[in-house]
């Protein structure tokens, strides 16, 4: 069976946006800040394993954040995840997470500017790749040896494999709050959910967690 092409914990908001406007090397979310992900560092998942902090709470949200890295071999990420607008002109630019990034698999990132791969601690090793979804998404399964691949984002990214039928697996995180304005996730994809099963599960926190898994996987 071919390994599947996953989103996980990839939150929204009320109406539709995945980030906000004016990214920076401050903002990285821009003017939405972290309200989309408040949420996700509120479990004992993302308090461990993406604050590095002790404590968290558990229950449905934690369940669900703690499918992320659970069968994944690689990932596949948007250049504005990787850095801020600018990051290509820097080379020492390694991305936000310092020397052990919490991928720890080969990553591949979608970007014009091509340079060296930069191998980090824990097992993540960044790949710079212009090349469309079909072919960035063979390319990271060769590389998964077996295992899924887990499409990271941004909503550009995730929208662009979505056009394409190539993501098998989403997890949306819708947020109650309004953006107002940002990068929408759904522009251009009219119709996508007859394509997938789709499950909600509300939480006491106030998110919604829906699940599209693509019909006949």
């Amino acid at each position: 069976m071919t390994p599947l092409a996953r989103v996980h914990n990839f939150s929204i908001s009320l109406d539709g946006f995945g980030t906000g406007e004016d990214l920076a090397l401050d903002a990285p979310f821009g003017h939405a800040g972290h309200r989309l992900h408040q949420w996700m560092f509120a479990t004992r998942w993302g308090r461990t394993e993406v604050l590095g902090q002790a404590g968290g709470a558990a229950g449905i949200d934690d369940a669900m954040a703690r499918q992320h890295a659970v069968g994944i071999g690689a990932e596949i990420m948007g250049a504005g995840k990787f850095g801020p607008p600018g990051w290509q002109e820097d080379p020492d630019w390694t991305g936000w997470w310092g020397p052990n990034p919490p991928f720890h698999t080969p990553t591949f990132v979608l970007t014009r500017h091509v340079r060296p791969s930069i191998e980090l601690e824990g097992g993540t090793t960044f790949h710079f790749v212009d090349a469309p979804p079909g072919e960035a998404l063979a390319l990271a399964r060769e590389a998964a040896a077996g295992r899924d691949v887990r499409i990271g984002g941004g909503p550009t990214v995730v929208r662009a494999f979505l056009a394409e039928g190539l993501i098998d697996h989403l997890h949306v995180v819708v947020v109650p709050v309004l953006l107002g304005r940002g990068v929408s996730l759904w522009e251009g994809l009219e119709g996508l959910e007859s394509d997938f099963d789709v499950e909600a599960v509300s939480s006491p926190s106030g998110v919604t967690h829906l699940t599209f898994t693509r019909v006949g996987r």
